[in-house]
């Protein structure tokens, strides 16, 4: 087994597991401060405080979503859209990647995912929560229309889980031109028109540093690296 391939394979141990807590990513942060190896996991039956991505909330019924964070001491290039699509290979074929971070079923957002790096000491937390059981009548009015759920049990989030850290150990062991074109298969924005803070355009896919391309207006191509994109009912 490769180095990279043994250290993804170490994922999930040791476990942290929580009734409740404001956020797993600030626990598994937590650890990692503390000297925690690589591959320790927290997970939570509940989160008070849980976020995403440019720091919007993140809301899921007790019992009914996978809450997990992990710390990571090799950190892989193209961390966030390898995880991204892991987690799509757990939601099945009909998964898309709305870049860089969630992962949609239709035009609803079943997944999430936000890495945390500390690049100078090379660790990095990866937080990822996934819609297991989440029905409708779950969803807080904000997001009625925008989420949706994998359709199982509550009983099926650690099925969940031990699925995901074995996708995770098969994704972040490869290179990043098999994560690239696995990716661009599941791109949810190719061909969309989009709102950036660059601008009004079309996006062109992903480059091969993972940065996403948008065709701006007046013939401008832009490769962001960060920040907002909105398109119509994917946000």
């Amino acid at each position: 087994m490769s180095a990279p391939a043994a250290s993804a394979a170490r994922l999930g141990v040791p476990r942290l597991h929580l009734r409740r807590t404001d956020s797993t990513n600030d626990r598994a942060r937590e650890l990692a401060l503390n000297g925690a190896p690589h591959g320790t996991l927290v997970t939570a039956g509940e989160q008070t405080a849980g976020r995403g991505r440019q720091g919007r909330a993140w809301s899921a019924p007790p019992g009914r979503a996978l809450l997990a964070s992990l710390v990571l001491r090799d950190v892989p290039a193209l961390l966030t859209l390898a995880s991204a699509v892991a987690v799509a290979d757990v939601a099945g074929p009909e998964a898309t990647i709305k870049w860089p971070n969630d992962v949609l079923l239709g035009s609803r957002k079943v997944a999430g995912i936000l890495a945390e790096t500390r690049q100078r000491e090379d660790w990095a937390v990866l937080g990822i929560g996934i819609n297991v059981a989440v029905r409708a009548e779950d969803l807080p009015a904000e997001l009625a229309g925008r989420a949706t759920g994998l359709g199982l049990r509550a009983a099926d989030v650690e099925g969940v889980l031990a699925s995901l850290l074995t996708a995770l150990a098969r994704r972040l062991s490869q290179d990043s031109a098999a994560i690239l074109a696995a990716y661009r298969e599941r791109d949810a924005l190719l061909g969309r028109d989009l709102r950036t803070a660059r601008g009004n355009g079309v996006a062109a896919g992903v480059d091969d540093a993972g940065r996403l391309l948008v065709d701006l207006e007046g013939g401008v191509r832009a490769a962001l690296d960060a920040g907002e994109v909105h398109l119509g009912d994917l946000d």
